[in-house]
């Protein structure tokens, strides 16, 4: 049986690009980009006034030139029209081109204008003050986005910036996403006292969503093996399968026998993890990994952080983090002698949040974090250094 670390690196290694596609930059969020972002031009690509006030020569300022003559109004965007002489300034608005024979922008609240004329309350200066100069944040032609970087909103407003209205994005997988058992029914459907809520399937389409993937296929099968066979038949040309429930030793966990019979290479099936142990991966024969989840709660969440995330992340050609790590807040005792994975409140420490099993439908809830107990630690100690993942 494989340890989840050892689990990640054979997934991590059959991990494979989905593809390219242009996008406009509206349909952009969250996706990762296919290629690297060059610099169009300087930025700034002019000298430019970082406030309002007023536009001088340095060298007019030390060589006495107290009292100045507004010899024009500068605004964003707007070119100047007259160079000014000595005892002359231009009166500049934010964000607006500073005119090349001025070095320094003295703000407005240190100036007194009337008539025409202006002066300075202040008793230096140095050049290029309250000036963002020309080129000081990017070069042109410089890269300033890499490949595989996930596109957020400040991704984008950069992207934006430098004249990117459309750009390359990795490909988003085909998923075919199935729900089984026969003791699962749809919310908002007549329940009996021993059947339970289909909670599993908008979990998933949920981390999915965070993707920004939604599924071709999302279906529930019940516990029939030869309509489970079907339906995972008909998606084999999908580029990742996700099930879950009926992968335990139970009479009707079918699954691993179906995943076989349809030609799946098994990966591996189980895992030293608690919650999460019984998950199985296998790889289609096109190529695309089949990922069979527990079907208690707390469990397929684990199991997709862990295994999903980390073969989506390989795909998109992102980089595997290693976990931060913080003090725990309180003694937390040994529960098992695999790797034990626990919802957990992060702020200042790691607090893992009591619940009663991995079926315990409220065990996430207030959870920002995924914490680990790792295999080979007894009990934990308040002040003990914990990793942990955050979900």
């Amino acid at each position: 049986m494989l340890n989840y670390k050892e689990a990640q690196q054979l997934i991590a290694s059959l991990a494979k690009s989905f593809g390219q596609e242009n996008l406009f930059l509206d349909e952009a969020l969250g996706r990762v980009l296919a290629e690297q972002i060059f610099a169009d031009r300087d930025y700034p690509p002019f000298n430019r006034a970082t406030m309002d006030g007023y536009a001088i020569n340095s060298k007019d300022w030390e060589s006495g030139t107290k009292n100045y003559a507004v010899k024009e109004v500068v605004f964003a965007g707007q070119r100047y029209q007259q160079e000014i002489a000595s005892g002359e300034c231009y009166k500049i608005m934010t964000g607006a081109a500073v005119p090349p024979n001025a070095n320094v922008v003295i703000q407005r609240e240190k100036a007194v204008e009337a008539n025409g004329q202006v002066s300075f309350q202040i008793e230096n200066l140095k050049p290029f003050q309250n000036i963002a100069k020309k080129g000081e944040d990017i070069q042109a032609e410089t890269c300033i986005i890499d490949q595989h970087t996930t596109c957020s909103a400040a991704v984008i407003a950069l992207l934006a910036s430098v004249g990117k209205a459309e750009i390359k994005v990795e490909k988003l997988p085909k998923v075919a996403l199935f729900t089984t058992g026969d003791e699962v029914v749809e919310p908002g459907q007549p329940v009996s006292a021993i059947q339970i809520r289909n909670s599993n399937q908008y979990l998933l389409k949920s981390l999915l969503k965070e993707w920004q993937i939604k599924p071709n296929i999302c279906k529930h099968v019940s516990d029939n093996k030869e309509q489970l066979k079907q339906e995972i038949g008909a998606a084999l040309h999908s580029d990742m399968i996700i099930l879950c429930g009926g992968v335990s030793a139970g009479d009707a966990d079918y699954i691993p026998e179906i995943l076989e019979s349809l030609g799946v290479k098994k990966l591996f099936h189980k895992v030293k993890i608690r919650p999460g142990k019984p998950i199985l991966c296998g790889q289609m024969p096109s190529g695309g990994l089949v990922f069979a989840l527990p079907g208690n709660p707390f469990s397929c969440h684990v199991t997709f952080k862990l295994f999903i995330e980390h073969y989506l992340k390989a795909c998109f050609g992102l980089p595997e983090k290693e976990w931060p790590m913080l003090l725990l807040s309180a003694q937390k005792p040994k529960k098992t002698e695999f790797d034990e994975f626990v919802p957990a409140i992060v702020n200042q420490k790691v607090t893992p949040v009591l619940f009663n099993s991995s079926g315990d439908v409220k065990a996430a809830l207030t959870a920002n974090a995924i914490a680990l107990h790792p295999a080979e630690k007894g009990d934990l100690q308040a002040e003990d250094l914990v990793a942990f993942l955050s979900v």
